[in-house]
């Protein structure tokens, strides 16, 4: 997400801190270029306007035109405003009433509404072990009751029985009474949507409000239609009143104007954001992660939570105890791969690692995806147990056999030995050194490389002076340990990392998905 807007905005802050030294016609010129990129990216003229004018205002100052480093001060200040254009601190969806709480869900036809109801209840009672029930109030859309009553099942979720021929507002008076019988803590109500704002839409959404008194009015608005997703907040908030506003599709939108706009234009919070389609894929929106994410810093505390959350902590102290002993095979690779893929593959780890903006242009060039993780997943999955653990028993006939069962080719096995080759070789070297990056790790996640500790931190739980030294361990400085000759290994040619980065996590020995890319010359 916010791939466009990131990298125009760090191509031109970046111009600013390789000056020693900044005149009021460098900001000036720099911040032209930036209300420029805000434009590209959908933003709101208003917020745009707003947005440059504050941070000239406290970026033209001796204060900082006489800093020693004046570039970075700007950088700061953009960041700042950055920060308080997208909502200053993130809220949450509050339970603070008499339960059950009701959930009143909003928006337009297609938004992801419905989906978006599932993630919500999925999340509230997986992380916050709430008993919710989910009722459609969609009357008008065939087969939309249905639809939520199969993702109910999907999800663990109790839904409404259906009852043909009830009203919206009749289903909304039942489910809250059903949520009271049955001892339940959220009840979440799934509105009708319309291709369009109409005046019956609206007057049914307020008739089902004035009839249940919600708690919390979520707005579900698709963030790829930028300016329309504004207008239908302002639409709905003048109408019914909204508490907060859930962006989906936010992986697909590399401008991020709605995202930007939706806070400075409507004064509601976005609360959380869809990152794709699995009813897993969904995440509390932190206004000062996304100004990291957006001007380049990375969101480390983001990745460490996404770790915690997916990490199996059996495996992880497996894998690290066979890692200390220098032990790295094809299936610890495997193991490595699929917790990839859990945590977002390439795309989804790149965006939170500071500073790799630059490599994920590199990377787009060498045309490497996360299908390339899929295809060295498959190549594993086509071995034996004998083969996976001894590597060396792979012979020309053994691997035409595996090329055939994964549908590859023996370049790409052989391209993917070497680079399992190159990675142990790396694991050997990390494992003799006390205290180096895995132990670092390794006892952030309660994975001591050698004692394991059980337990993992929860980071939303740290104190402020915890996550700078995570951040200051696991960012920029923190540093690989002694890398083989050649540098990292299995990286397309002409790919290099910046200085100081790429951390690993328990259970992820890099980024093994980075092997040189099997179908390059084709």
């Amino acid at each position: 997400m916010f791939g466009t807007l990131s990298d125009r905005l760090s191509g031109i802050l970046s111009g600013l801190t390789r000056r020693g030294a900044l005149t009021e016609d460098d900001v000036n010129a720099a911040l032209r270029e930036v209300r420029r990129a805000l434009l590209e990216a959908d933003v709101a003229l208003e917020v745009v306007r707003s947005f440059t004018d504050k941070v000239r205002e406290r970026a033209v100052g001796a204060e900082v035109l006489k800093s020693v480093t004046p570039g970075q001060q700007v950088i700061k200040i953009v960041n700042d405003v950055l920060i308080d254009t997208l909502g200053g601190e993130g809220e949450g969806i509050t339970f603070d009433a008499v339960p059950p709480v009701p959930i009143l869900m909003v928006g337009l036809q297609g938004s992801g509404k419905t989906t978006s109801t599932a993630k919500i209840a999925r999340r509230l009672t997986d992380r916050d072990k709430k008993k919710v029930l989910m009722a459609s109030l969609d009357t008008r859309r065939p087969a939309a009751m249905e639809q939520l009553a199969i993702l109910g099942k999907q999800v663990g979720v109790e839904t409404l029985p259906i009852v043909a021929g009830q009203s919206a507002v009749q289903i909304a008076r039942r489910a809250v009474e059903a949520g009271k019988l049955g001892g339940y803590d959220v009840v979440m109500l799934d509105t009708a949507g319309r291709v369009t704002l109409d005046e019956a839409l609206m007057a049914e959404v307020a008739e089902v409000k004035a009839a249940t008194n919600p708690h919390e009015v979520l707005l579900v608005a698709d963030a790829l239609t930028g300016q329309d997703a504004v207008n239908t907040a302002r639409a709905f908030d003048s109408r019914v009143g909204l508490t907060g506003i859930v962006l989906t599709r936010m992986d697909g939108d590399g401008r991020g104007g709605a995202a930007l706009s939706m806070r400075a234009v409507t004064g509601k919070p976005i609360k959380l954001v869809g990152t794709g389609e699995k009813t897993d894929a969904l995440e509390d929106f932190h206004p000062s992660r996304v100004a990291n994410r957006i001007l380049g810093m990375g969101d480390i505390v983001g990745l460490v939570e996404k770790a915690a959350a997916t990490v199996d902590a059996d495996k992880a102290q497996e894998l690290a105890q066979r890692l200390a002993k220098g032990n790295f095979d094809l299936g610890d690779l495997r193991t490595q791969l699929q917790q990839m893929e859990k945590m977002g593959g390439l795309g989804g780890l790149m965006g939170m690692l500071p500073g790799m903006a630059q490599m994920k242009s590199q990377i787009a060039n060498a045309k490497m995806d996360d299908k390339v993780i899929a295809r060295q997943i498959a190549i594993i999955n086509s071995m034996t147990a004998a083969e996976r653990r001894n590597p060396d028993l792979l012979k020309n006939s053994r691997k035409k056999r595996i090329a055939a069962g994964s549908g590859t080719s023996p370049e790409a096995i052989n391209k993917l030995l070497k680079m399992h080759r190159q990675m142990a070789d790396m694991m050997k070297q990390m494992s003799r050194q006390k205290g180096g990056m895995l132990g670092k790790l390794g006892s952030m996640f309660g994975l001591g490389v050698g004692g394991m500790p059980a337990g993992m931190p929860d980071p939303s739980k740290m104190d402020p002076a915890q996550l700078a030294e995570l951040q200051k361990q696991l960012g920029a400085g923190g540093g690989l340990p002694s890398l083989p000759p050649g540098g990292f290994p299995g990286l397309p040619k002409g790919v290099t990392p910046p200085a100081g980065m790429m951390p690993k996590l328990p259970g992820l020995g890099g980024l093994p998905g980075l092997g040189n890319n099997p179908f390059k010359k084709k």
